[in-house]
């Protein structure tokens, strides 16, 4: 709920009208998504592991981190939080609907759209996009960067997995919007859809299975190519 809350809503202050952050840019809309994650993984790291991403859950179940009988679980919470963070932005940005003509913008708030849309091509850039960042994150919290013991992967983990996520959405982020998590599109696109939202068009629910799929694709090759080339 937090990520959504900061990252839709850093999208909404750039992309409806009369915000105070309007036309700000790519820039700040990949730095407010880097800041939510950081954010968010401080909020619950220490409740659930920070699992805000049905993504990098299956892909830590496939290489036996995670048990597979809790990603049910998981995945249930994410998606709950994932539409209750955007409901929450859909109402702080409650005057702006109705100012903001540009249907495909508001669509932007809840959920991402190709800048070219080509099923194949969007579908690979989100498997790239993902696989950077579950490898990423295992990365950077192999005890062989952070030592568990002195406590650094609590205190400078998250942190990290923010820079993280603001380089994919900066460097792979042009062609798709980087949904790289299932949960963080699929979740508010509902939302998009059942919310009286002033003047919105349709939810594009065409392409919503490419945020879906690739992220997990991505998030299951990273975590193996992870655990062949760093193993236990």
């Amino acid at each position: 709920m937090l990520l959504i809350i900061l990252g839709d809503g850093v999208v909404a202050n750039v992309v409806l009208n009369k915000t105070k952050g309007q036309n700000a840019g790519w820039i700040v809309i990949t730095a407010g998504w880097g800041f939510g994650v950081t954010v968010a993984v401080y909020a619950v790291g220490s409740f659930s592991g920070a699992h805000l991403n049905p993504a990098v859950t299956i892909g830590l179940a496939s290489i036996g981190k995670i048990a597979w009988a809790s990603v049910p679980v998981y995945i249930a919470g994410q998606m709950v939080g994932a539409f209750l963070g955007a409901t929450i932005v859909w109402l702080a940005y409650l005057p702006h609907w109705s100012v903001t003509e540009s249907q495909a913008g508001k669509l932007a708030v809840f959920c991402t759209a190709p800048a070219i849309r080509n099923a194949s091509a969007n579908l690979l850039t989100e498997v790239i996009g993902t696989g950077v960042l579950v490898l990423g994150v295992l990365a950077i919290l192999t005890p062989k960067n952070l030592n568990p013991v002195h406590g650094w992967d609590v205190g400078f983990g998250p942190f990290l997995v923010g820079i993280l996520v603001w380089a994919i959405g900066l460097s792979l982020g042009g062609p798709t919007g980087y949904a790289i998590n299932p949960a963080r599109d699929l979740g508010p696109r509902l939302a998009h859809a059942l919310l009286p939202v002033a003047g919105k068009g349709p939810s594009d629910w065409g392409y919503a299975w490419i945020p879906v799929a690739g992220p997990i694709i991505g998030g299951v090759i990273a975590a193996f190519l992870y655990k062949a080339v760093w193993p236990a």
